[in-house]
């Protein structure tokens, strides 16, 4: 096992078995969290996640992972069940990262009836953005919560800009944001650090759904100071320094982890 301060705390990383989430996973074991993962995959993606309780072992730490739909009200309370007896009703989590990447691209508006639906655009914001306030919520109420936690929720650069077939996640996403700086508030009694991450274009299978991305990945490359794309591990690392020592007074914002991309309007 992991020894030093970190050891003795736990990250839950909602999204835990690919991009960004996966990365931090092994990034925080690296720094000596056990690691909690929610995560849900089919049998054809297992060996990925395999892999990374793998790395994180490699790191000399522990992990529970659970194939769940995270935004499934009653599995997310099993959850938390589970980690109550695991902790021993102990304030164990100190590390809280949302990293789910699951709802509905398709137009508003459309001539062929392929728009989107009310189900689907309540969906998309249950899963990508409101349930991170009911795990942060249960975690809370269930004293597992660790004093000067961190949590982080992945955002993106439509939460402020158009694009196309985005329009829900877009929403889900500047819902997430605000729903950081509610939390960083209500939170600020237990010195907690509550922030929105949002990462330059990352080649992920999330990336990979959206229509019209390989496009978006040409001028990301063009737009980016640095030449290149993001990656998971630059997002992971960044989270990583946000979770050390005095990062808590960091709080409330939305923090650009995309080497300048974002700032970048137009490339000749």
């Amino acid at each position: 096992m992991a020894s030093g301060e970190n050891s003795k705390y736990w990250a839950i990383i909602l999204g835990a078995s690919s991009g960004f989430g996966g990365a931090t996973a092994v990034r925080l074991a690296k720094d000596g969290y056990g690691i909690v993962g929610i995560h849900l995959d089919r049998q054809a993606t297992m060996p990925h996640v395999q892999q990374i309780v793998e790395d994180i072992h490699n790191a000399g730490s522990e992990s529970i992972f659970f194939n769940i739909n995270a935004a499934d009200v009653v599995k997310r309370r099993e959850v938390i069940e589970e980690l109550k007896n695991k902790f021993d009703n102990k304030p164990s989590i100190k590390v809280i990262m949302h990293s789910l990447a699951f709802g509905t691209l398709k137009p508003f508006i459309s001539k062929d009836k392929e728009q989107m639906t009310k189900a689907q655009m309540e969906m998309t914001l249950d899963v990508m953005a409101h349930s991170l306030v009911y795990w942060v919520q249960d975690i809370y109420s269930n004293n597992l919560l660790a004093e000067k936690c961190r949590i982080f929720a992945m955002t993106s650069s439509g939460g402020h800009t158009a694009i196309p077939y985005y329009g829900a996640v877009s929403a889900a996403k500047a819902a997430l944001e605000s729903h950081c700086r509610q939390l960083a508030i209500e939170l600020g009694p237990l010195k907690a650090g509550v922030n929105a991450i949002m990462a330059g274009v990352t080649d992920t299978p999330a990336l990979r759904k959206i229509p019209g991305n390989k496009g978006m990945i040409e001028i990301a490359e063009r737009k980016n100071p640095h030449g290149r794309l993001t990656t998971p591990e630059d997002v992971a690392n960044v989270i990583s320094l946000l979770c050390k020592e005095g990062g808590e007074w960091i709080s409330g914002g939305v923090i650009n982890a995309d080497g300048g991309e974002d700032i970048v309007s137009y490339v000749g």
